[in-house]
Formats: structure tokens, sequence, C-alpha cells
């Protein structure tokens, strides 16, 4: 089998240097990671056979959630196998021979500008939004300009062949990205074999306290909610689709039981078990 069988890729969105790639590279060091400009073509390249497993960006420490993540998540029709905690480590990159007394500007994406505002302020540069880290990064290699930098991973410097000029610049030691990993095929843990999360997500009927109540099952059972979040579907303000983050497993009794009384409150075929898989061991400190 060779290193670039589908069997051996995990894809990610972004260009090579993205924080994403580094979480591939962390998880999968024996797996080859592959690029992809969008979100759609990442979850598409494990639909359709050409990676095993795709690595998904859902939220962030500072920033909060990945934007669109949530509406494609049941869409694609892969399952969560399991998470990781990619610790985000913001560099000042620039070209071979630039200086920080040199440069005039950085660019970036918008929410690693905003994460590194103090040492933007603090080193008088003017920020320039990019579409992503790892592209500011590249292109910054490609003009050559030793006047503008760029904020970006340790691997994007090695990848574009760019000097670090301050490392950890970012405003906060806390950013961390949690990641989903997902495959075509569920992945299901034993029951006993350590702590799990079970990812669904699920639509109400519209009717007067329908989340207090299908939330009831939970509580009554005993099982802790780590994330509950709504969002709206196809622009309708009526129509709305929840998410839940259960520490608890898909197959024990609890889970059953607050499952069943769901249910009742749900419309038909309304709730999707996205998968349940170990939880990462961030989560035990």
């Amino acid at each position: 089998m060779t290193a670039s069988s589908p069997d051996q890729t995990i894809a990610y969105q972004g260009q090579p240097g993205a924080y994403s790639h580094l979480a591939c590279q962390t998880c999968y060091p024996d797996m080859e990671a592959m690029a992809n400009p969008s979100f759609e073509y990442m979850l598409a390249a494990v639909t359709e056979g050409k990676a095993k497993y795709a690595m998904v960006p859902v939220e962030n420490s500072v920033a909060g959630r990945v934007a669109d993540i949530h509406h494609l998540l049941p869409q694609s029709g892969l399952f969560i196998i399991g998470e990781h905690f990619q610790k985000v480590n913001h560099h000042l990159l620039g070209v071979k021979g630039a200086t920080l007394d040199g440069l005039k500007e950085v660019h970036s994406h918008a929410q690693g500008l905003a994460q590194c505002r103090n040492t933007l302020n603090r080193l008088h540069l003017k920020p320039i939004m990019h579409p992503d880290t790892a592209g500011a990064a590249a292109d910054i290699a490609a003009a050559g300009d030793p006047t503008v930098g760029a904020i970006a991973s340790r691997l994007a410097a090695e990848i574009y062949g760019l000097d670090i000029l301050e490392e950890n610049a970012e405003d906060h030691d806390h950013n961390t990205t949690r990641m989903l990993i997902m495959a075509r095929e569920p992945v299901m843990p034993a029951q006993d074999n350590g702590p799990v999360i079970t990812t669904l997500i699920f639509r109400l009927r519209s009717v007067p306290a329908a989340l207090f109540k299908a939330l009831g099952g939970f509580a009554t059972n005993g099982i802790n909610l780590t994330k509950l979040e709504s969002y709206m579907l196809g622009g309708n303000f009526s129509a709305a689709q929840f998410y839940i983050d259960a520490e608890c497993h898909q197959e024990s009794d609890a889970f059953q039981y607050a499952l069943e009384e769901l249910k009742f409150f749900t419309e038909e075929d309304a709730v999707h078990i996205l998968g349940t898989y170990p939880a990462d061991t961030s989560r035990r400190g």
C-alpha cells in the first residue's frame, strides 16, 4: 500500500501549513494529508473514497463556532469517529532576511489577525485580511517583500521557507481549536473503555416548551451535555436545528431512555446521531 492510497489519506480544508494540516500530522503522522479548497471538497473527498478520514474544525476557544460547518455535517453522510483539541500557536513570519523593525504590514486570516491584535499594535503593523493563514504565508513567500509578514503556523514557515520573527504572537495562550475526525463508517467504542462523547443533531416540533421538555430526558437520566447550539435552517427564522454533545455512549440504557423522550418532541426522522467516539484527553484536565 502506497502512502498516497485513499486508505492512507486524511483530508483537510485549507492550504499546506494550515492548522488543520498540523492537526492531521499530530493525529495521523503516518498518513498523507490532502489539502482541499473548501469544507465541501474536504467532506466529498471522504464520501467519494479519495480519503479515509476528514479533519473537521468545529469550534475555537477564542473565535467560537466555525461558520457553516454544522450545516454540512448531517448532509455529508459521514460519522464522527474521534475528536482532537489542536493548540493554536500563531507565529509572526517574514521572508528570509526580514526583521521586525522592517515590517510594515502583516497578512493573515481575520481570526489570526484578531487573535494577535496586541502584538500587531505593539509593533505598529498594519493588518491585511487574507482568506487563510497558510495562504498568507505562501503569498508573502512568493512576493519576497521583507516589509510584509504573515501570521501562521510553524509548519507554514517550514513549508514556505519563512523565518519566524516572533513566536507565540497570540494574545491568549489558551487558543485551541476542536477538531472532529470523520469517516464513511462509524467506529463504535466499547462502553467500558473510558469516557466517550455522543453527538446528535435534531429538529423540534413547533410546540410550547419543546426544547425544555426534549432535554428533560437527558437530565433525568443523569447525562451531562457539554454542548448545545441552535442554528437556522435554510434562512428561515421559524426553523431551527439543534446540535448536542453528550457525555455518554449511544448504546447505554440512559441514552436510549433520553433519546426515546427526545423523539416525543421532534419532527419525524429528525434525530440524526453523528457518532459516539472517545473523548479527547484534554477534557479530563
